[in-house]
């Protein structure tokens, strides 16, 4: 399914989706990252229950996903759709079947979103790390109320900790890519094959009406079950990029090692075990993504690797389905609207 919209259209829809889709679905994002984090037992857990600070400031470095995703996003869907055009547009068709492309779609799709995301992940990896840094700071209970939801307070605690190597902001671009690549390379052509099949079936049907609200509905399931089979398969990767993220603020070993002793002792927990931690949180910062999931494996197991994964397919199925959703539908009205325009103009 194809529209006629311009570089402007599709800037609009994408930034549009993906300012929704954050303040809808960021808690859940936040709550992943915390159970991701190689402190989730000690900050959020007493007794081997969860205690309310995992609950506690779930807005948490929001203004900064919100300032570098209205670009980012905006420049994912200009590169997507400019490169899914240009790859089909020089992609021949077999000498046998004229109507049959050489290069299987799915194939140009998953191209196509990788070269986006190679764009995007460039202008989302500073605000990605210090997102990551801000959901982890440890509030008081006072935080839970909305006075203090939006205040900001948080990312500009993150953000002091890169006041003295600002280029560790751009630590986890490459495990972002590492992520994202493989994740819209699935995501993607299954979203394009789900949502081709979904119109077919309506088309046989009789029942295909063309409105926005079908164009929504039909995308967001589309994109809700594409992402979220995606989501479940990449999650080792999102556990390692947020250990790589989390660590980029630079926590040197005796300085974490202190510090965490300090809050063994006040716990009376064992020095040992919470030592070799610290240790391993400072080597984090260090480590490539390999060392990193190895050293996951090691010490949690195949479910370490898969930590939050539920919770990562919860929040991309909503996400997905709300951005990809909201995002064809803001392209389907503009170019409605513009038409429109340019049909009054030519007919005056």
């Amino acid at each position: 399914m194809s529209f006629n919209n311009t570089n402007t259209d599709i800037l609009i829809a994408g930034a549009f989706a993906a300012f929704t889709v954050d303040f809808l679905v960021y808690p859940l994002d936040t709550i992943k990252t915390r159970v991701q984090s190689p402190d989730y037992r000690r900050l959020y857990t007493t007794n081997g229950a969860v205690n309310r600070s995992l609950f506690r400031g779930l807005y948490q470095g929001i203004g900064s996903v919100v300032l570098a995703t209205l670009p980012s996003s905006g420049a994912f869907f200009t590169t997507y759709e400019s490169t899914k055009t240009f790859l089909h547009t020089i992609n021949p068709s077999l000498p046998s079947s004229p109507t049959t492309p050489l290069i299987p779609l799915p194939i140009l799709h998953a191209a196509a979103s990788s070269t986006g995301e190679l764009v995007s992940c460039f202008i989302l990896t500073p605000a990605e790390v210090l997102k990551q840094n801000a959901q982890m700071v440890v509030r008081g209970s006072s935080s839970s109320s909305t006075t203090h939801a939006f205040d900001g307070a948080a990312t500009r605690q993150a953000f002091n900790k890169f006041r003295n190597n600002p280029s560790q902001l751009w630590r986890g671009y490459t495990a972002l890519m590492a992520r994202n690549l493989p994740f819209t390379a699935m995501q993607f052509p299954l979203f394009e094959f789900l949502r081709t099949e979904i119109y077919g079936l309506r088309e046989r049907r009789g029942s295909r009406s063309g409105t926005l609200l079908e164009t929504g509905i039909v995308t967001a399931i589309s994109a809700g079950s594409a992402g979220t089979l995606a989501a479940v398969a990449t999650t080792p990767i999102d556990v390692v990029k947020t250990r790589i993220m989390l660590a980029a603020a630079g926590h040197d070993g005796e300085g974490q090692r202190e510090k965490v002793i300090k809050e063994m002792l006040a716990q009376g927990k064992d020095a040992k075990v919470e030592i070799e931690k610290a240790q391993r949180a400072a080597r984090g910062g260090r480590a490539g993504g390999l060392a990193v999931g190895k050293e996951i494996l090691r010490t949690e197991g195949v479910k370490g690797l898969f930590r939050g994964g539920a919770l990562r397919g919860a929040w991309t199925a909503l996400g997905s389905g709300l951005y990809l959703g909201v995002y064809e539908s803001g392209r389907r009205f503009l170019e409605k609207r513009r038409v429109g325009d340019e049909d009054a103009r030519y007919n005056t």
